[in-house]
């Protein structure tokens, strides 16, 4: 129980090398330093993982049998979950790591690698994924307080939002304004807001 704990504070990390030597090196080093690892000998093993999304940092050999790494690095940006990529390569190549770097790798390393070196760009890209995963859970939240919102409640947050006074929001949506009280009272209450300042920030943060 408490090594599962461990890994799961540290991270979920996939490993990709043909080298075999390689594979069980690192995946020894990582689950010393308290990850969960799970290796890949190829990229169509790792693109056919149905716990792909899982991953929150992907060690990635750039010259692979199948495919170069960053045609996989290419894949992995399509699927859900953010997987962050840390690039392994046993040659010097400017242009690829360029590439990669653009593409949002978190580092790009040489083998053989050092552990210091590998071990604080895993810790970046999983921090890194969790970032944007929590991102993405707040986003859907705020999505779901939204949803929740009846068409009017709606129509009305669109004119508070826009600075609009009860009695101006009243005129334009023909009606009064104590049912514009109404109606903007249950709509900041869904949204779980109490000033406006904070209603306009949540609406941009769900965009």
């Amino acid at each position: 129980m408490q090594e599962g704990a461990g890994q799961e504070r540290a991270g979920t990390v996939f490993i990709v090398d043909d080298d075999e030597r390689v594979l069980r090196s690192l995946q020894r080093l990582l689950k010393l330093s308290g990850y969960a690892v799970t290796p890949f000998a190829d990229a169509r093993s790792l693109l056919g993982c149905a716990e792909l999304a899982t991953a929150e940092c992907i060690v990635l050999d750039l010259g692979l049998p199948d495919t170069d790494g960053l045609g996989v690095q290419e894949a992995l940006s399509t699927i859900d979950g953010h997987p962050s990529v840390v690039f392994l390569t046993g040659r010097a190549d400017v242009p690829s790591s360029v590439r990669a770097m653009k593409a949002g790798a978190v580092d790009f390393l040489m083998k053989p690698v050092e552990e210091a070196a590998l071990l604080v760009a895993i810790e970046a890209g999983v921090q890194r994924t969790r970032g944007e995963r929590e991102a993405d859970q707040q986003k859907a939240r705020v999505q779901a307080r939204l949803e929740s919102l009846t068409a009017r409640e709606a129509e009305v947050l669109q004119h508070v939002v826009a600075g609009r006074l009860n009695k101006q929001i009243a005129g334009d949506l023909g009606t009064v304004e104590k049912t514009i009280k109404v109606h903007r009272a249950r709509m900041m209450a869904k949204m779980g807001v109490r000033t406006v300042a904070d209603l306009v920030r949540l609406v941009e943060y769900g965009r």
